[in-house]
């Protein structure tokens, strides 16, 4: 898809799901992560970080992008919003993991070189997030809302930096099924 023509749907897609339209939204969050895992993934191989920080930085900028959505300003085109916020998210998950000093000009490169949920109502995903299993509001809390790395995580729950990993990624599912599943 050409870039104008993904700016212009995912726009359109943003502005009606912030005007109510929970389908807007799925298809809005389907058509750009990948493109989020395009960026940090190239990123990461940029730095020689895993690919499991990728994940991390896609998973935590799609739960940025749903809290943060009302922040965009439909005037302005949404592509530079969405590449700044997985730029942050994968520098946040950088940091945490230990990978040092991030060089953070190599980042810019990650925002494109031609571009100038439904709507939930406050504490919404707070309330969701109160559905989900225990561990999994733990994880969530520690790692994406404290800012703890996985290894600090880890020991902070008691478990593995893998098991963490592994339980942060099926938490924000959940919280994304949920949500869907609430919205729709």
């Amino acid at each position: 898809m050409r870039q104008a023509s993904r700016e212009g749907e995912w726009s359109t897609s943003m502005r009606a799901a912030l005007a109510g339209d929970a389908d807007a939204y799925r298809r809005f969050l389907h058509a750009v992560t990948p493109h989020l895992r395009t960026l940090a993934r190239q990123s990461c191989a940029r730095f020689g970080a895993p690919a499991t920080d990728a994940e991390d930085a896609v998973q935590e900028a799609l739960l940025a992008i749903h809290l943060k959505r009302s922040t965009w300003d439909p005037a302005r085109p949404i592509t530079p919003w969405i590449s700044v916020i997985v730029r942050n998210k994968l520098i946040d998950v950088l940091r945490r993991s230990g990978q040092g000093t991030v060089p953070i000009d190599d980042l810019v490169d990650m925002l494109p070189a031609n571009d100038a949920f439904a709507c939930a109502e406050p504490g919404e995903v707070e309330r969701l997030m109160g559905k989900l299993k225990t561990q999994q509001r733990a994880v969530i809390q520690a790692v994406t809302v404290e800012g703890c790395s996985a290894r600090e995580a880890a020991t902070l729950l008691g478990m593995s930096e893998t098991g963490v990993r592994v339980s942060l990624h099926r938490a924000l599912r959940a919280l994304a099924a949920l949500y869907q599943t609430h919205a729709g």
